[in-house]
């Protein structure tokens, strides 16, 4: 049996969630409250390093996304998430590690601010959006006028960048520069895994209170 450990607004969990979800799977989901849940001896257990998700797989514990992902499609190949020729299994890869090395980190003071978590300097927005437009522009690139970074179906590419790209608006990044991305990301809304994994309104607005609590008992 297979049991995900996640939080639904964390973004290396959605990953997983997805992946799941578009595989066919069957699967227990445990939401983990990270004000403490992850420091607790049984799911150290899982994982010394207290992070999510964590997914076992009856006798196997398994953690780090992308480690998740590979197994999930070593394991469970139909239907396929990666595809056979090497120039677009190769264009996958490199979709998920810009995503991850250069588009997260990039974008990192957006995301601060749009979370309510502090307030960048301008200097920092500026730089941020000017980073942000190198990826996206690598992004628009390579995805052509393929309707996936795979081909015609699905791959961990979409699944990788697609759980990124819904907040896109709310960071104020527009897209209008990227019409191949924003057809992409439409088709991806209308997918039944993100419309079930997208986090509700309520959802982030009570993690934005938690987390402004806690900055406050920490004089941040």
């Amino acid at each position: 049996m297979l049991t995900l450990y996640h939080t639904p607004l964390s973004l290396n969990s959605r990953r997983v969630w997805v992946t799941l979800l578009e595989k066919g799977l069957h699967f227990d989901t445990i939401e983990m409250n990270l004000s403490g849940d992850q420091f607790q001896p049984e799911f150290l257990a899982l994982n010394p390093f207290h992070h999510i998700p964590v997914l076992v797989d009856d006798e196997v514990t398994l953690i780090e996304s992308f480690a998740i992902m590979d197994y999930l499609e070593a394991k469970y190949p139909i239907p396929s998430l990666l595809p056979s020729p090497p120039t677009a299994l190769a264009k996958v890869r490199m979709i998920q590690m810009v995503t991850v090395n250069e588009l997260l980190p990039a974008i990192s003071p957006l995301t601060k601010k749009m979370m309510g978590f502090g307030s960048p300097d301008a200097d920092a927005l500026e730089k941020a959006h000017q980073q942000a437009a190198v990826c996206l522009g690598f992004c628009e690139e390579k995805l052509a006028d393929w309707s996936f970074f795979g081909g015609d179906e699905l791959s961990l590419a979409d699944i990788v960048l697609g759980t990124v790209a819904p907040w896109f608006d709310q960071m104020e990044l527009p897209l209008d520069q990227y019409p191949q991305l924003q057809a992409w990301i439409q088709r991806l809304l209308q997918r039944q895994a993100w419309q079930i994994t997208q986090p509700t309104p309520e959802a982030i607005d009570a993690f934005k209170e938690r987390m402004a609590k806690l900055m406050a008992q920490r004089g941040l």
